[in-house]
């Protein structure tokens, strides 16, 4: 194998695939990024069994062939080179990169003991890039981080009536998207946490893949797939508290009131409690604790409806007022500790978040 590439594209691919392999292994195969060099250009790809990513370059291909070195060695390389191209060569039991004035060489991993990097499984629709990216971040923050529960580290999707649905849980806040969907029926729970980390990359169209057992996406020449978690997930019970009883709304601009908790949060306390008040014309922001002491701000925003005193967690509320930045956010209170529902004006993405307000410290 021997080719001359961009070196930032190389870079960028190999800390993408090292950010998905696993830190620590006993297998050094799974450590590696495999090269594929073929005419049309090069393919990076590395898997840990569970997930899988290949990353296409453009590349002057010398001589097609293929290699398996360790990913963060080459990254970190790749990262440090300051000239704008490099050469990969096959010499030997090594893989030597190539800049002017420079050689390093990376020991070759065993290609034959690599399991192979699977393809993504069956096409099911293509929505527009942009769309799937903002509703992957909008749902992240509700992810729980719990892996004693895995259903709750999935995103669930599913799609009905043309909308595809992404929702996340971790049982005290709940996130979910709706898009247009042109594709066939899909059902799947999809481990969130290479997914979204994968989002910020998604651009222009992108074709999602799923079967009985894997989910996919694929765009401008990449792909990434992954095993599906098996644990059934509570449907029921989780739509649900979608199906709402609001007595009070309250409307104002988002970043206005996330501005507001920022500035209440290090007057807090450990459990991190800001409470919100509905008033005439405004929301009070308030926090206290005797270690802390106090803030209070009021913030205008139009109320309807009867006025809600309700404490929250401030990450929740900041994670809640995230996706709506630069716009209008509507507040639905519930009576008691039913959820508080956050949404946006209407659009091609549709955005819903849900915070279950803090019980009062007895």
């Amino acid at each position: 194998m021997d080719l001359t590439a961009t070196t930032a594209g190389l870079a960028s691919a190999a800390a993408e695939l090292t950010r998905l392999l696993p830190g620590r292994t006993l297998d050094p195969v799974l450590s590696g990024v495999l090269l594929t060099a073929t005419a049309p250009g090069l393919v990076l790809a590395a898997s840990d069994r569970e997930h899988g990513l290949r990353l296409a370059r453009q590349a002057i291909v010398h001589s097609e062939g293929a290699a398996l070195v360790a990913a963060r060695p080459l990254a970190e390389t790749l990262r440090a080179l300051e000239a704008e191209q490099v050469r990969l060569v096959v010499e030997g039991p090594r893989l030597a990169i190539r800049a002017p004035g420079a050689r390093f060489a990376l020991p070759l991993l065993d290609i034959e003991l690599h399991p192979g990097v699977p393809e993504p499984p069956p096409a099911a629709g293509t929505v527009p890039g942009e769309e799937l990216r903002t509703a992957l971040a909008a749902v992240a923050g509700a992810v729980s981080r719990e892996d004693a529960l895995p259903i709750f580290t999935g995103i669930r999707m599913w799609t009905d009536g043309g909308r595809l649905t992404l929702l996340t849980t971790d049982r005290y806040r709940m996130a979910r998207c709706v898009l247009p969907w042109p594709g066939a029926a899909l059902d799947v729970l999809v481990p969130a946490s290479a997914l979204v980390d994968l989002a910020r990359r998604l651009d222009g169209p992108v074709t999602v893949h799923t079967d009985a057992d894997r989910f996919g996406l694929s765009w401008a020449g990449d792909a990434f797939s992954t095993a599906l978690l098996a644990a059934p997930f509570p449907d029921d019970r989780v739509r649900g508290l979608l199906r709402t009883e609001v007595s009070g709304t309250v409307e104002l601009a988002a970043d206005t009131l996330a501005a507001a908790v920022r500035r209440a949060t290090p007057y807090a306390g450990p459990r991190g409690t800001v409470t919100l008040t509905a008033w005439d014309g405004e929301v009070r922001v308030h926090s206290s604790d005797p270690g802390s002491g106090e803030s209070e701000e009021s913030v205008k925003a139009g109320v309807s409806g009867q006025h809600h005193t309700a404490s929250y967690q401030a990450r929740y509320l900041l994670d809640a007022l995230r996706p709506f930045a630069d716009r209008t956010v509507l507040m639905e209170q519930q009576e008691s500790l039913r959820p508080t529902v956050f949404t946006g004006e209407a659009g091609q993405v549709e955005l819903t978040h849900l915070v279950v307000p803090m019980r009062s410290p007895v």
